[in-house]
């Protein structure tokens, strides 16, 4: 088998059933089909509810005032359009390998390679976030609070990656009760929120109510640009939607499983996103939120339950190791795929006797603890740092999905195969439209100015980090296509 596939007879395949496909990927073999469906509908909710929200809203709360809630609805959409078109692709042919092994059968071994270097340049430097979110929160504590950041960090990384390390089916249960709990947490706050508003129960000296809307400079209190600025880091907040697509890779009918678990996460952006940060806005003026301490936290901190602060912190904690512990598992079997193909190193295609990829995992852990040592040299600055940097990596891994998708339909319309019944809808319009989003998130990041633009100008570093890193893989890329062959 080459390592793309270049024409191929009209397959058949059932209109509720997963199209057949020529391509085989050498990086599938060897997982368990542990994740089950209860585990698949957990970790899409898991991945549609990140540290971006728990932490970060507070930040962009401050700066944008209420209007938010309109960043994270239309991120919201286009993140439920790229998992849409992975979902298609899923149900065409799971892989573990997911976008790089799309990439690989549609755009070449090139396009694999760039593929999985951007998805590692987003969870590598996502991970440092997630340590250093872990960090903040539990500074929240006083029993925490003279422990230097950076020994916090590398204890929640050292904890999390052990227990990815064991298996499949640990991973997959440390994500579904992770998930349970940020859900539960949600929803216990909507609750009490909408409590708070209907009753106008005060809340540090405010009364909850449009008048925090309307008497603090409506939706938009410092403009709409400020709004348009922050959709750079409204994006990492959805930076896990695509998790589920790789877990389908360890899955047993994910033909079943998928498109229930895809659909939901529209409704949930809806109702977890826009919700909250609505009635975060009802609840109290957007002056009142900072971007040290998470939102649900201020509210909790102020509403004076003894208690709830530290409960609601204990549940953004979870949230930021449910990241971490999800960038570690799909990086691993990302880096396997690339590894199995040629261009990632060896030992990142090395798998143990419970069918995990400790290679790759550890290779992303080691970045971990490059961010361990950025919590040490610049503590206050490491969260927004690595912020820019993982945006980066998630807009790449997003486009190349929607590229993917777009050639798949492609490669459809000329009969070489057939569409699942589960299809991405207005095709190719919605790719294209996607893809222009993208590229205008990136034009917003370079306006923001300060770490924003730095980061923009660092693209050009990158492609030549990629370029090199080919010209350094090339070789054996080929040589493995040619042992496949």
């Amino acid at each position: 088998m080459s390592d793309r596939v270049l024409a191929a007879e009209p397959l058949s395949a059932s209109p509720a059933g997963p199209a057949a496909s020529p391509h085989t990927d050498a990086g599938d073999a060897g997982y368990r089909k542990d994740l089950k469906s209860r585990h698949i509908n957990m970790i899409a909710i898991g991945g549609a509810i990140g540290t971006g929200l728990f932490l970060g809203a507070g930040g962009r709360m401050a700066s944008a005032g209420p209007s938010l809630f309109i960043a994270y609805a239309v991120c919201g959409v286009f993140a439920f359009l790229v998992v849409r078109a992975l979902g298609e692709l899923v149900l065409y042919r799971p892989s573990s390998g997911a976008f790089v092994s799309y990439a690989r059968e549609f755009m070449g071994e090139k396009g694999a390679y760039t593929a999985g270097w951007l998805y590692f340049l987003n969870w590598s430097t996502t991970a440092v976030a997630d340590i250093t979110a872990a960090a903040t929160y539990a500074h929240f504590w006083s029993m925490f609070s003279d422990v230097p950041q950076w020994i916090l960090a590398l204890i929640a990384l050292a904890v999390v990656l052990a227990a990815n390390l064991i298996s499949v089916k640990y991973f997959g249960e440390m994500e579904f009760w992770f998930a349970i709990v940020k859900v539960a947490a949600l929803v216990a706050f909507m609750l009490v929120g909408i409590f708070l508003v209907v009753t106008s129960h005060d809340v540090g000296g405010s009364t909850p109510g449009l008048a925090n809307i309307t008497d603090h400079g409506g939706v938009f209190p410092n403009g709409m640009m400020p709004m348009l600025l922050l959709i750079q880091g409204v994006v990492f907040a959805y930076a896990s939607v695509e998790l589920c697509g790789v877990a389908a890779g360890e899955t047993e009918n994910p033909e079943k499983i998928m498109p229930k678990a895809i659909n939901s996460i529209m409704w949930r952006v809806g109702l977890f996103y826009v919700g909250s940060v609505v009635l975060l806005a009802l609840i109290l003026p957007y002056t009142a939120y900072t971007g040290d301490q998470s939102p649900f936290v201020t509210v909790f901190d102020k509403l004076g339950v003894p208690g709830a602060a530290g409960v609601m912190n204990l549940v953004v904690l979870t949230a930021a190791l449910s990241s971490l512990n999800s960038g570690l598992y799909s990086t691993g079997r990302i880096l396997r795929s690339m590894s199995l193909a040629g261009s990632a190193p060896k030992f990142t295609g090395v798998m143990n006797r419970g069918g995990v990829p400790y290679g790759g995992i550890l290779l992303t852990a080691g970045f971990g603890v490059a961010g361990v040592l950025l919590n040490y040299l610049m503590p206050g600055e490491a969260f927004e740092l690595v912020l820019n940097f993982a945006s980066i990596g998630i807009i790449g891994t997003w486009a190349m999905i929607m590229v993917c998708s777009l050639l798949f339909v492609r490669r459809a319309g000329q009969g070489a195969l057939v569409r699942p019944a589960y299809r991405l809808p207005w095709a190719p319009y919605t790719q294209i439209v996607t893809l222009l989003f993208l590229a205008s998130v990136l034009v917003l990041m370079w306006m923001d100015g300060g770490i924003g633009r730095t980061t923009v100008n660092c693209l050009p570093l990158i492609a030549a980090a990629l370029v090199g890193g080919w010209f350094l893989v090339r070789r054996r890329v080929r040589e493995t296509a040619g042992d496949r062959d």
